[in-house]
């Protein structure tokens, strides 16, 4: 095997692949996790994004991996998550596939003060930076403090379900 493949992934086990069935019925929302690195800007999308606490402002994702845009997010001082609606379907799926362009000028992308990548469209963006991370098998979960909350234009929410984006209703009242 030569260094630069990826081990392959475990086969899920009776209950891991029950549990995968359960998950993709259950609806969650869709997040585009940025940072910047000194090799310049990575993204991902994550379904996997929660809140944990008020005091501190603290939430929780997971990445499957810890190589490419993920390791490069795990291994970053700070982070903004993008809470994005149904007009970023698109984004979502681009962030979502590996090589997959990211960061154009057509997506709409700018930088905070901070640096990272901010994209001023998202519904809302929250720059954080990791307190603890576990890993859990193939995939770590962060735990990460919230330094900043950047509330944009509400719109119609974006889940991830059966394996597709779909959006829901909004009431603007």
């Amino acid at each position: 095997m030569s260094t630069d493949q990826q081990p392959a992934a475990p086969v899920p086990s009776e209950v891991g692949e029950g549990l995968k069935a359960a998950f993709r019925a259950h609806p969650a929302g869709v997040a585009i996790i940025t940072a910047m690195t000194p090799d310049g800007p990575v993204g991902l999308t994550a379904s996997s994004v929660a809140s944990v606490a008020v005091d501190p402002a603290a939430i929780v994702f997971s990445v499957t991996r810890a190589t490419g845009s993920a390791g490069a997010i795990l291994g970053a001082e700070s982070f903004v998550v993008h809470l994005i609606d149904d007009a970023h379907s698109a984004l979502a799926q681009s962030f979502a596939v590996s090589g997959a362009e990211r960061f154009t000028p057509d997506q709409g992308w700018s930088s905070l003060p901070t640096g990272e990548p901010y994209l001023p469209a998202a519904r809302v963006a929250m720059r954080a930076h990791p307190m603890t991370t576990v890993a859990v098998g193939s995939s770590t979960v962060v735990i990460a403090e919230v330094d900043e909350v950047i509330l944009g234009r509400p719109g119609r929410p974006l889940v991830y379900v059966d394996r597709r984006f779909h959006s829901l209703p909004h009431d603007q009242n």
